[in-house]
């Protein structure tokens, strides 16, 4: 569907493609900032991949293929990022308390910031954090009874403290002090397309998926050592594939 979309939108000038759009796949959407997110899972896969050894076959394959993805989207770069990069960097030092700044890909942020920087590689990614929408229809129900009416209010001096703690601490946002932050600068339809004809591993947020998993691979390799010996010897022909007798 988006191939099609982008066929009949090549009169354009500049297409760039609508965040949360149909990709035509079943369960995907379009990414709202492909770039940056691959560019981050790119570069603390390599950075994971350290501490696996260099004889390993599984690091040197994994290493050679992140390597070349990593290039191609970097090579990529959206009109006028680097302008953006800088004015962003500026917007964070001047605001240290908006802005949750974590080292080694660590995954948070400071209560009420809506923006996170994140140090990975030797690199600084800047990015929006915003919290995922929730559906009470989906939360795992605390095993509390339902005793009637007259039974609702603070019931302990635990929850009578959390109760007075959120209304007497300083206020961590002000109207005054609201940051104009500026949305990062996206590909266009041509340079994702590009990309994806690179990689050719199908739409974007596919590779984005594949990212991510092989992410979260690296550490359970790593948890495992596949490097090592097994402890259990294989039988002789094991791993011998039927092959034609060239005689």
């Amino acid at each position: 569907m988006r191939r099609t979309l982008r066929l009949f939108a090549a009169v354009k000038p500049a297409r760039y493609l609508e965040a949360g759009a149909p990709t035509g796949l079943t369960g995907l959407f379009t990414h709202s900032s492909p770039r940056s997110t691959l560019l981050y899972l790119y570069t603390r896969t390599l950075e994971k991949l350290q501490d696996v050894p260099e004889s390993s076959l599984y690091r040197q394959s994994v290493e050679a293929l992140t390597k070349h993805r990593l290039a191609i989207v970097e090579a990529a770069e959206p009109p006028g990022h680097a302008e953006w990069a800088a004015r962003a960097r500026k917007i964070a030092e001047a605001n240290p308390s908006r802005f949750g700044v974590a080292t080694a890909g660590a995954n948070q942020s400071a209560e009420g910031s809506f923006a996170l920087q994140v140090t990975s590689g030797g690199k600084l990614f800047v990015h929006r954090s915003e919290p995922a929408p929730s559906d009470d229809r989906y939360e795992e129900w605390n095993g509390e009874r339902d005793e009637g009416p007259g039974s609702e209010g603070l019931k302990g001096a635990e929850e009578r403290g959390e109760h007075e703690m959120l209304f007497t601490r300083e206020p961590t946002d002000s109207p005054g002090a609201k940051v104009q932050w500026e949305p990062e600068p996206q590909l266009t339809a041509d340079q994702i397309e590009e990309i994806e004809s690179k990689i050719g591993g199908g739409l974007i947020e596919e590779v984005l998926r594949v990212a991510e998993n092989e992410l979260k691979l690296v550490d359970i390799m790593q948890e495992n050592k596949v490097w090592e010996e097994l402890e259990e010897k294989p039988a002789e022909g094991q791993w011998t594939y039927f092959e034609r007798d060239s005689q």
